[in-house]
């Protein structure tokens, strides 16, 4: 995520509220990004109770160490997202490593392809929820209902340009998924 100069108030501010121990801003952070949490948890560990785990985890880091958030590194929505990954790929590698029956050179790659293969899906879901509302649709077009650029736009009452640019964007953005050495949103220090 790029830096800016000026983070979004509204981050700025939520993490104040939690630095002072407002209890009322962590109720407020998640009901907006409890979902988003438990999601990517879900999409990376496959298990329910996991997720819910991980969701727990996430809000108690953040509740505990509100000033690792650095505004200026990008949304306080990214920096969540990171935090959650983290967490959840740890989790992902500490039970299938306690699962191997012995540590070899084969069930380490396989063990680093299955944590791999968990953070590309969940990254790309972060993706798709985070692009903005005419990306998505164009692609959801494209995708679930098997129609091509031209049917999207009539669907979408744009013209086939815009559907093709709208098309190539999303994929575009899509296509970063497979950079699993950056976790969804930006690489500060969570």
């Amino acid at each position: 995520m790029a830096t800016t100069d000026v983070p979004p108030r509204w981050d700025r501010k939520m993490q104040q509220r939690l630095a002072r121990g407002e209890a009322a801003a962590l109720g407020e952070l998640y009901d907006r990004f409890a979902s988003l949490v438990h999601s990517l948890a879900h999409r990376v560990l496959g298990e329910e109770k996991a997720a819910d785990t991980i969701t727990r985890e996430v809000f108690a880091h953040v509740w505990e160490h509100p000033e690792t958030y650095d505004p200026k590194q990008g949304p306080l929505r990214s920096w969540i997202a990171t935090v959650t990954h983290r967490l959840a790929v740890q989790r992902l590698r500490d039970s299938e490593t306690a699962a191997l029956p012995r540590r070899d050179d084969a069930s380490t790659r396989e063990l680093e392809g299955k944590v791999r293969r968990a953070s590309v899906a969940a990254r790309a879901d972060y993706i798709v929820h985070s692009m903005p509302a005419p990306l998505r649709a164009a692609l959801e077009l494209a995708y679930f209902q098997r129609r091509d650029y031209r049917q999207t736009a009539a669907d979408l009452g744009v013209t086939e340009d815009e559907a093709r640019r709208r098309l190539r964007l999303g994929l575009q953005l899509l296509s970063t998924a497979h950079d699993a050495g950056t976790p969804p949103g930006h690489g500060g220090a969570a």
